[in-house]
């Protein structure tokens, strides 16, 4: 698709969809971000980066502005309940990377590329207070018509793409009888804390086992030397009654805290740290089922719209942003949107049901459960409970699949 006349339309001013406008403007395309909510803020708590992605945020020249916000993560270590190393390794360009990995408070970096977006594409291209409802293709392209509290607009553009997260109005439309989100059988308490530094202070960690897990990484360093530690804390409630998610729903620590009063590991205190929480949020751990096909005509879904996933393994906001890389690519290379369009879902689709499917299964993280499952009592030598060439299999094998061996991105 050469550049086009007409601008593409974005539904959805998430940190994926502003990405995605943000790489179709470097490329000579004009977008439009159309968002539900009339005022866009910092809300959530962290949320990782992974170099892969970062990537493609280096080529849109954010990285010197991500590190002003951020942490460039050094390190992910994997701990037992007794907080007993299982395994550890370095992390982005500690690791070899070319690119870093960044932990970062969500609300901030999606406050970064809001300012960023309009900045490059005019204040006028991107519109809070715009419900998507309906979209029809056109000859010229598509006509989308949006809810606002004045009425309905139609605005006209040469293709639809919703970003519009795991509770897409576009894919409740494509897939009215796929109902709620799927419960996983597990709750996630998310706060964050001011800390002093442990270990090097930029190091992500996890402990416990699938069924009681902790999950804890710096996202800011402050002047005073402390460290904003984002934290999760994580239960099976095989029974809870899912509503809507929602990222900010608060609830008190008494609900869950209870299992956790006696991980004190030495370098950190973890009931200290969830007794200091500001704002415990309540979420409870859901994806969606791959669907066959994002691709209806003139529109396609991206990011959490398309493919919602488990947050382990750190790769939701990064597949999305894959997904607006390949997105672009694709439609500035091809001579028409559905070549494009096609393209885009014939490698993503796979790419990304893979990962939904991998991550039910842990993910990288069930070096965790095989560790509980077989020295429930805790270890002296974790090298006869998992030989260490297990765990570097389990690792690398996520790698592969996420698309982020250092080969891959490396190469890119």
């Amino acid at each position: 698709m050469a550049v086009q006349d007409s601008p593409v339309i974005i539904a959805g001013a998430g940190p994926v969809g502003l990405t995605l406008a943000m790489l179709l403007k470097q490329n000579g395309q004009d977008a439009l971000v159309f968002e539900a909510v009339n005022e866009l803020k910092p809300l959530g708590v962290g949320i990782n980066l992974l170099p892969h992605s970062v990537r493609v945020l280096d080529q849109l020249g954010l990285v010197p502005a991500l590190d002003g916000i951020a942490i460039r993560t050094s390190a992910l270590h994997y701990y037992n309940k007794f907080g007993q190393q299982i395994w550890a390794e370095p992390r982005g360009q500690a690791a070899g990377y070319h690119f870093p990995q960044f932990s970062v408070h969500r609300g901030e970096l999606q406050m970064l590329l809001f300012d960023e977006a309009k900045q490059r594409l005019g204040d006028a291209a991107i519109k809070t207070g715009h419900r998507l409802e309906s979209w029809q293709d056109t000859e010229k392209g598509i006509r989308v018509t949006f809810a606002t509290q004045q009425g309905q607009i139609e605005v006209e553009g040469s293709c639809l793409i919703c970003a519009d997260g795991i509770n897409s109005t576009a894919r409740k439309i494509l897939y009215p009888d796929e109902g709620d989100p799927i419960y996983g059988g597990r709750i996630l308490w998310r706060g964050v804390t001011y800390v002093e530094p442990y270990l090097d202070g930029a190091t992500m960690f996890m402990a416990g086992h699938q069924d009681c897990k902790f999950v804890a990484y710096p996202i800011k360093a402050l002047p005073d030397g402390r460290r904003l530690l984002n934290w999760i804390a994580e239960l099976s409630v095989p029974d809870y009654k899912q509503d809507v998610q929602d990222w900010n729903r608060q609830v008190s620590i008494d609900v869950f805290k209870g299992p956790f009063e006696d991980w004190d590991f030495g370098w950190l205190n973890v009931p200290e740290v969830i007794e200091q929480g500001e704002h415990v949020f309540e979420f409870p751990l859901s994806d969606r089922n791959p669907i066959p096909q994002w691709n209806f005509g003139n529109m396609t879904l991206i990011g959490d719209a398309a493919h919602p996933m488990y947050p382990i393994g750190s790769n939701g906001a990064s597949q999305g942003i894959l997904d607006a890389e390949k997105l672009v690519k694709e439609l500035i290379a091809q001579d028409s949107i559905a070549t494009a369009f096609a393209n885009y879902e014939a490698e993503r689709l796979p790419a990304t049901a893979n990962i939904v499917l991998t991550n039910r299964k842990n993910g990288p993280e069930q070096v965790m459960q095989i560790a509980e499952e077989r020295a429930p009592q805790g270890f002296d030598d974790i090298d006869a409970v998992i030989p260490r060439e297990e765990l570097e299999a389990i690792a690398a094998r996520y790698k592969q699949t996420a698309g982020f061996s250092i080969e891959a991105v490396n190469e890119k």
